[in-house]
């Protein structure tokens, strides 16, 4: 297991006020080099969630990365066949998706803060991510078509709130989930579709513009040849050469974070 040095994250940065709880977070590691981190939506939007606590001072953080093809020892014996994500509270295991959600919601410090109820935006971005495995697996406009209509949905939410993130100006919950699928939806819609979100979604575009600013997103976010690997994992697209995965793990990793040059959106700041 290798832990993540997440910048002030895991250091006491709230002495002065005494004791502050350290959360643990194990997470997939990358199933290309089974060091960095690897694709995982409910990894990527906990990790969120407990980043953004770290940052108001509630919590230290530290992340943990194992590879789950060769777990060590200490891992199997802890957790026995249970994957990550995998939350630790003061010796508390966490091991479900929802359990882990609602542990940090009522029992760790600040985590109301975070977990706002709005059904609206509930059902707003509720099933995008099926749409994204529809319109790979169809490959067809029917597919595509459904998703980009969902985004226009998105697109529209935020055009009549109006605000930097979904429910208003400071981040939720439903940022640090629907966040992460967008991304899978850039890079994977671009490697296996050459789908693009459509520059008239500027609201849309926005939103990813500030998300891009923030480093919940950047230190949680999985590299772009992680994400392409994971659909080519579940299309039986891989080769299984040694020389592709050398080829793989030698490749610098790269982050897709950019915004299309035809949007100033600086002016929208």
């Amino acid at each position: 297991m290798a832990d993540e040095d997440v910048p002030h994250a895991n250091r006491n940065v709230n002495e002065d006020s005494g004791h502050v709880p350290e959360i643990q977070l194990i997470i997939k590691a990358s199933a290309i080099d089974g060091w960095r981190k690897g694709v995982c939506l409910f990894c990527q939007e906990y990790f969120m969630d407990l980043y953004l606590l770290s940052e108001l001072k509630t919590i230290t953080l530290k992340v943990t990365i194992v590879n789950m093809r060769k777990p060590p020892p200490d891992f199997r014996s802890d957790f026995d066949a249970n994957p990550p994500p995998i939350l630790i509270d003061n010796g508390k295991v966490v091991l479900e998706n929802e359990e882990i959600e609602r542990h940090i919601m009522e029992n760790v410090p600040g985590g109301y803060n975070i977990f706002v109820e709005d059904k609206e935006v509930a059902t707003l971005i509720g099933n995008l991510y099926v749409k994204l495995k529809l319109m790979l697996l169809n490959k067809d406009y029917v597919s595509i078509n459904r998703l980009l209509s969902h985004l226009r949905r998105i697109n529209l939410h935020l055009e009549k709130k109006n605000t930097r993130f979904l429910t208003g100006d400071t981040m939720s919950c439903f940022d640090c989930e629907l966040m992460p699928r967008l991304q899978h939806i850039r890079v994977a819609g671009k490697y296996f579709m050459d789908f693009q979100i459509p520059i008239g979604l500027r609201y849309l575009w926005r939103y990813l513009f500030q998300m891009y600013q923030l480093d919940a997103f950047v230190q949680s976010c999985p590299s772009d040849q992680d994400i392409v690997n994971h659909y080519k994992q579940q299309q039986n697209l891989m080769l299984r050469s040694v020389n592709m995965k050398k080829h793989q793990e030698l490749e610098t990793p790269t982050y897709t974070t950019s915004i299309p040059l035809e949007l100033d959106l600086q002016k929208d700041e």
